[in-house]
């Protein structure tokens, strides 16, 4: 009787006699199949979760609906305002909310639906060369039915100094 054996270290194909030491091999090259199976498994498994982690952080960091992106295009129109310019100075930063470690980098957020479209709620802080003188901005962004993309509801800058004071600089509510 004659038998096809597959021979792993030469990758070809063999037609041999079915003796017992033939059959070990045949049992040899199906264990080794096996073992190159799950590693390609493993390999696959780990490709498709390393995939997901660059689709999240690519997401979270290059998406126009992050926080951190919207936040940018807000602090851009607080830096270009002139009544902000005039009160805090400049250069006009821009910081999050403040850790135990003394960073400044979480820029405090909140994600709804109303009406079925997104709309999210940022909070963040700018400080501007004049001493003393720091700020809160409050905005909203709506997300536009027609193209996906985030639209201003609002922004506004709320003075902490003394005496309380509001900055509107933009109001598309209606």
């Amino acid at each position: 009787m004659w038998q096809v054996i597959w021979v792993t270290k030469y990758q070809r194909f063999s037609l041999v006699p079915c003796t017992p030491v033939t059959r070990w091999c045949f049992l040899f090259a199906v264990k080794e199949a096996g073992r190159d199976f799950t590693y390609l498994v493993v390999v696959l498994i780990g490709t498709g979760i390393t995939g997901g982690l660059f689709y999240v952080i690519f997401k979270e960091l290059f998406s126009s609906s992050s926080p951190n992106k919207i936040y940018g295009k807000a602090l851009e129109k607080c830096r270009s305002h002139p009544e902000v310019i005039g009160v805090f100075g400049e250069p006009v930063r821009g910081f999050g909310e403040v850790t135990r470690r003394g960073r400044r980098q979480h820029v405090s957020f909140v994600e709804y639906v109303k009406d079925g479209l997104k709309h999210m709620r940022v909070k963040f802080y700018i400080q501007g060369s004049e001493p003393g003188k720091q700020g809160t901005v409050h905005l909203e962004v709506k997300e536009n039915p027609e193209n996906g993309e985030y639209e201003f509801r609002y922004i506004f800058v709320e003075l902490e100094a003394y005496p309380g004071r509001t900055i509107v600089i933009e109001d598309n509510r209606s």
